[in-house]
């Protein structure tokens, strides 16, 4: 098996040149182009020598050289600097086994490796202070580097921060500057539906009818925003009182019914006959509960099931949704509740929304003192459901608190 050797330069005229002097030889040649890169890269590979330019983006060759010298595997693997504007003595104070000055002599180059790889070393000069005096300096330069690099991310930071901030504030204002024109159009519309302003013929109501569900769908969306910036800047409010949980619980399933007729879904409910005394907001639950439905139904495969199952379990209620449809990638059972994530984010996805639902959600039924996760298949109602399974549960006794997404 040919000897393996790493070259780290970031200029790939001399990475081809070098590639191809040692290919001749029968070596086999890893590029790296970064100090960074260089240092995953002899981690990963174990090379039996590695070349080093001192120029380097990122970490310098001398840095590079010091932090591959602290690793066990890599003590006795021959480090050669070369380079046209490092110093000799440096390298070799900083664990180089030997330097090559630039530009490289073509003839006698592969030689120079194939010798260093037969075991020599090249002597220092330097004494053992003057070696100290150059360690010193170095890890001088390395810690001023590292404050500049600290106080650029600090600067970057800040600057996340307040662009977070400047965008939180834009959907605020947008949602509510859409939001105020919605009011009057949802009132006439219903006003026409309902012949308060002339009677209308068939056509004419089934044009508003599909007006009113698109009209819907935009008010459910801005409404949405405006919960998920709530959340975000801890302005989203509970308010609390006494409710009949099974009463919530069928009223968000009865929202549906538009969606799971057209999707030719099958609700299966398994609730409790008499009502269950709850205290909480029911409103902001009734909603949470919607979007978890909503979702179940969004992605269930088109004429399945769909079901919501209410039990009590000790001192909390636990609410099922679960539907049959592909289930949701254990490594993304986190990621699907944060705001505007989805599966597929594209303008083409096939399903629609904006990815906040399920991190409202979320907010909510920990405002309520419960919790919310996924598994995958469950059987509510004697039938057995194979999809995602969102299981809520709300303790009798909760203690509300919302705070911001990013507290």
């Amino acid at each position: 098996m040919p000897s393996r050797v790493l070259h780290i330069e970031d200029d790939p005229s001399n990475r081809l040149l070098v590639r191809k002097l040692l290919a001749a030889e029968g070596l086999e040649v890893v590029d790296a182009a970064d100090g960074l890169e260089g240092v995953r890269l002899a981690l990963a590979e174990r090379p039996s020598l590695i070349l080093v330019d001192i120029n380097l983006p990122g970490l310098d060759g001398y840095e590079v050289t010091l932090r591959l010298r602290a690793e066990a595997v890599l003590k006795e693997t021959p480090i050669i600097a070369i380079t046209a504007e490092g110093d000799r003595e440096t390298s070799m104070a900083v664990g180089c086994t030997g330097f090559i000055q630039k530009p490289i002599d073509a003839r006698r180059f592969a030689a120079q490796v194939m010798q260093f790889l037969g075991g020599f070393r090249e002597r220092t000069t330097s004494t053992v202070d003057a070696t100290e005096a150059v360690l010193r300096s170095q890890g001088g330069r390395i810690v001023a580097r590292l404050e500049a690099k600290v106080e650029e991310l600090e600067r970057m930071n800040a600057r996340l921060r307040e662009l977070d901030r400047l965008r939180t504030e834009f959907y605020r204002n947008m949602s509510h500057e859409l939001a105020t024109p919605m009011t009057p159009i949802v009132g006439y519309l219903r006003m026409l539906l309902d012949d308060e302003l002339g009677t209308l013929d068939k056509p004419q109501k089934k044009a508003l009818r599909a007006m009113d569900d698109c009209v819907r769908r935009l008010r459910t969306t801005l409404d949405n925003l405006i919960d998920v910036t709530a959340i975000e800047t801890g302005r989203l409010r509970l308010h609390h009182r006494d409710y009949d949980i099974v009463d919530a619980v069928k009223r968000s399933a009865s929202m549906l019914q538009d969606a799971i007729h057209d999707k030719r879904v099958k609700l299966i409910e398994e609730l409790p006959r008499g009502p269950l005394a709850a205290f909480g907001d029911p409103d902001r639950l009734q909603r949470a509960l919607l979007q978890i439905l909503e979702n179940a139904v969004k992605f269930t495969v088109e004429g399945s099931h769909v079901g919501v199952c209410l039990r009590v379990v000790g001192d909390a209620f636990e609410i099922t949704v679960a539907d049959e449809g592909q289930g949701v990638d254990p490594a993304k059972h986190d990621q699907v509740f944060e705001p505007f994530v989805q599966g597929d984010g594209s303008a083409t996805r096939t399903h629609g929304g904006v990815g906040v639902g399920l991190a409202i959600a979320k907010k909510v039924i920990e405002g309520h003192g419960g919790t919310i996760r996924i598994t995958r298949g469950s059987v509510i109602g004697g039938e057995s459901l194979s999809g995602a399974a969102f299981i809520v549960t709300i303790p009798k006794t909760a203690t509300f608190a919302i705070r911001p997404a990013h507290g």
